[in-house]
């Protein structure tokens, strides 16, 4: 018999089993005696009073104890000699369909551009002290995917898109720790998460399963509608009946080859801005009402959002403690993103403040016709990047200075490690951007006493934060409607938006390639 039961306690409190179990069992009324095992189902903070708490929802096991649940991992067995499926890209999507299809008896081949994880670092080392962009390899590509180094958290709003308990499990299985089963905004770190895509690596090689790094898809093999392959690096054909095409958002690439094969993409709305910047101090006295943060209390965050002008303006990938990095994916361009690593302690908060952007806002671009989100998004990326010395500095500017549209005569401290640079960047971005940005950051100083404020930074700019194209599929089957064994997946179908989406879709689209083959 199971007992459920929510407490609160407060922070010092909060990882203390015994006071746990005192406090449950006095909730539910039951004799200490009965209980046999005393599980933490749900951990989230409660910041609306004066006094911070972490509420549990707590399972009581009364009587008997529960049977431990069966590791995912041992369901798996060898496909070496199963039919094929290639994957194309080693994100979430890509080996969380790959491990979906092992199970199901298929055996994914994967390519990706870029590199694996450890060899990934020396290019990200280059990116960020010499400014060298690896159009291959850097924080978008290379095993694990764009979030494996630049985010790391696991929270989404897609519950009803798939197994969420399971993506974790088997995240916790590859070396996770437990705590992403219980805590409401989940998070591993940057610092973890490559590890723990090595070892998902070593668990597809070990059960047959094919991955190939260096390996860039440059053309899809099709007859009569039907896709019969990749060729990689120009040169080497493989042939397989169903191809999982889970690319990412910034494969830009494969766009112009869907259009070239013509293979049908469409446009989609997306959104654009910058980064913001704020001590952490600040944002964790504005959250908890503390001076200075209880030890026990995690670095504080914030999710914000209003209305301007018919147009949404929100933050997006909030990193708390985190970093901002540089997310460029071809010379000539400036592009941020943020991150945290699993301890969050950075004396910085940052956050994507963007912009909804439609296709009747993107006026002077329609001669790019489906690619006109993305012309758009290249137009911004580059006019960071002229503004600059050549290098990854990035255009910045205090926040109350962007809003008041006036040049800040100098630039705070950062956690950037390629630098800042003064810049005027209500005139730099796009007006139909800058303009609802500067009229949005104000109200969210209204919304959050404290957030609009000079020591604040506006970082540019936020522009992967999801792809402006979508690669159509049918709803019931997630197959190309025009071309029979194509799969699109993930975030750069425009099917998902983080690690745990990502990774659902994946598994999704991993069953329906088993459906295609019966």
């Amino acid at each position: 018999m199971i007992k459920s039961v929510e407490i609160k306690l407060i922070p010092s409190e909060a990882s203390d089993e015994t006071i746990i179990l005192q406090k449950a069992v006095k909730k539910a009324k039951v004799p200490v005696e009965r209980v046999k095992s005393c599980q933490v189902h749900r951990r989230s903070i409660d910041a609306r009073q004066k006094q911070v708490y972490f509420r549990l929802l707590v399972n009581l096991h009364l009587d008997e104890a529960p049977e431990a649940a069966p590791a995912l991992l041992a369901n798996l067995e060898s496909v070496t000699q199963a039919e094929k499926v290639i994957i194309v890209g080693a994100g979430p999507a890509g080996y969380f369909a790959a491990l979906e299809l092992i199970e199901l008896g298929l055996k994914p081949v994967i390519f990706d551009r870029g590199k694996d994880v450890r060899l990934r670092r020396r290019d990200l080392k280059a990116i960020q002290q010499d400014g060298i962009v690896d159009a291959d390899s850097n924080y978008c590509f290379g095993e694990g995917g764009a979030g494996t180094y630049s985010d790391g958290k696991l929270y989404t709003r897609s519950h009803k898109r798939g197994n969420i308990e399971k993506v974790l499990r088997l995240l916790v299985e590859h070396g996770a720790k437990s705590d992403i089963l219980v805590d409401a905004h989940p998070h591993i770190g940057s610092n973890k998460l490559p590890k723990i895509v090595a070892n998902i690596r070593a668990t597809i090689e070990a059960f047959g399963g094919e991955i190939h790094f260096g390996a860039k898809v440059t053309d899809f093999l099709t007859e009569k509608g039907r896709i019969q392959g990749v060729v990689v690096n120009g040169t080497q054909t493989h042939r397989a009946a169903a191809v999982v095409l889970a690319t990412g958002h910034s494969a830009r690439d494969i766009y112009q080859l869907l259009v070239d094969k013509k293979i049908r993409i469409e446009a989609k709305p997306f959104a654009l801005g910058v980064r913001i910047e704020h001590p952490q101090r600040l944002i964790d006295e504005v959250q908890y009402r503390q001076t200075k943060r209880e030890e026990a209390l995690p670095a504080a965050s914030y999710r914000l959002a209003c209305q301007v002008e018919g147009r949404g303006v929100f933050s997006f990938c909030m990193c708390p403690g985190g970093l901002i990095v540089p997310a460029a994916t071809a010379p000539g361009e400036i592009v941020v993103n943020g991150m945290s690593m699993s301890r969050r302690d950075s004396p910085f908060a940052n956050a994507g403040t963007v912009v909804a952007v439609e296709a009747e806002d993107l006026v002077g671009y329609e001669q790019f016709g489906v690619f006109a989100g993305l012309e758009f998004q290249k137009s911004v990326e580059s006019a960071m990047f002229a503004f600059g010395d050549g290098s990854q500095k990035a255009p910045a500017q205090r926040l109350t200075d962007f809003a008041q549209g006036k040049l800040s005569a100098s630039v705070g401290d950062t956690s950037y490690i390629p630098g800042l640079l003064s810049a005027p960047l209500h005139e730099l971005l796009p007006p139909l951007i800058a303009k609802r940005l500067r009229v949005g950051v104000r109200e969210f100083g209204k919304k959050m006493k404290g957030y609009y404020t000079k020591e604040a930074m506006v970082i540019g700019a936020e522009s992967r934060t999801s792809s402006p194209i979508r690669i159509p599929r049918n709803k019931s089957h997630l197959m190309h409607d025009e071309m029979i064994g194509l799969f699109p997946c993930g975030e750069g179908a425009g099917f998902a938006g983080g690690i745990l989406s990502a990774a659902m879709d994946g598994q999704n689209v991993a069953r329906a390639v088993r459906n295609f083959f019966e």
